[in-house]
């Protein structure tokens, strides 16, 4: 399924739905209100309330074959509109918490290092990623929709992009083993990493990472939760970034170090609830690592596409 989160125009509560044939679908409307409105709801429902929301966006996708978006309700209620009739919001607009996880692709971190060839010779990945990943924590409250306007903060100058996926987790796990991990995950989405880099490297200095990561909308989710069973292969996947159409960041989930299963059964430690997002990391390109860096500014358009997942666009203001 591709699920989002999106709010009908002219409605004050959200909803969610399918994206079928170009068209949401309003699954609580649809299953006449046996459905939640609420995608974490959704999630903790379980496999059967999953099961019957896969049903019912077939049958719509079949009706809508059919008939205009605009003639299909239930009860008397419309339950699918145009992207025109529709305000989207993340797919899980506030997860409970977003674990990022750190340099987890190789190029990333050798664009960020300043090590000449004997230093590097010396070191190897392992004394980066020891035997587990690490990462840190994202405040919720910074999750912003695909198409948002994203402000510079007023403390920063070097304001960067890093394209991620997001793994969001589809019920509650606890020390889960690699081989069960995959069993967690409802699905997946676009993550664009926004970063405040001069607040960043003053709170490395301090051993913590808080504000230069945690500001107002600088978590851009979405435009969709593509479930396991859409993908091909969540490991091999294109990523693409583009700033005003200049492609900047060119990989694939491929060269992810730690991959999903690892990465949930490694922060499953803590707990993980539905609607929990963790990050993959970052591929090389990012403007932190440029000789050059020209920072965003007003006006710049940051798209991130990943195959089967979409584009997430935002606008830097």
């Amino acid at each position: 399924m591709k699920l989002a989160t999106f709010i009908i125009k002219g409605e004050e509560a959200a909803t969610i739905g399918g994206y079928v044939n170009e068209v949401y679908v309003d699954l609580h409307a649809l299953s006449d209100a046996a459905l939640p409105r609420n995608m974490i709801e959704l999630l903790s429902a379980g496999a059967g309330a999953q099961d019957k929301a896969r049903q019912l966006l077939a049958d719509a996708e079949a009706s809508l074959q059919a008939g205009d978006a605009k003639s299909l309700a239930v009860n008397g209620r419309r339950y699918a509109y145009s992207a025109e009739e529709i305000a989207l919001l993340a797919p899980v607009p506030q997860p409970g918490k977003i674990i990022h996880t750190a340099c987890n692709f190789d190029a990333h971190l050798d664009e960020l290092t300043t090590w000449d060839d004997a230093e590097w010779e010396s070191h190897n990945w392992k004394d980066f990623h020891f035997e587990h990943p690490t990462g840190f924590l994202q405040a919720p409250s910074s999750v912003c929709p695909h198409n948002a306007d994203v402000p510079i903060p007023k403390f920063t100058k070097q304001l960067d992009y890093e394209i991620e996926i997001g793994i969001i987790i589809g019920k509650e796990a606890f020390e889960v083993s690699t081989a069960e991990a995959m069993d967690y995950v409802a699905g997946y989405t676009i993550f664009n990493d926004v970063s405040a880099r001069d607040i960043q490297a003053r709170e490395h200095s301090n051993k913590v990472i808080l504000m230069g990561k945690s500001f107002k909308n600088s978590c851009p989710l979405g435009p969709l939760l593509v479930t396991t069973d859409e993908l091909s292969d969540p490991h091999n996947l294109e990523m693409k970034l583009r700033v005003n159409g200049e492609l900047r960041q060119d990989s694939n989930t491929s060269a992810m170090h730690y991959k999903t299963a690892e990465l949930v059964s490694w922060w499953s430690l803590m707990g993980l609830y539905p609607g929990d997002v963790i990050t993959s990391g970052s591929p090389p390109g990012v403007i932190a690592g440029m000789k050059d860096p020209q920072w965003l500014k007003p006006g710049d358009v940051v798209e991130a596409k990943v195959a089967e997942l979409g584009t997430l666009t935002i606008n830097i203001v």
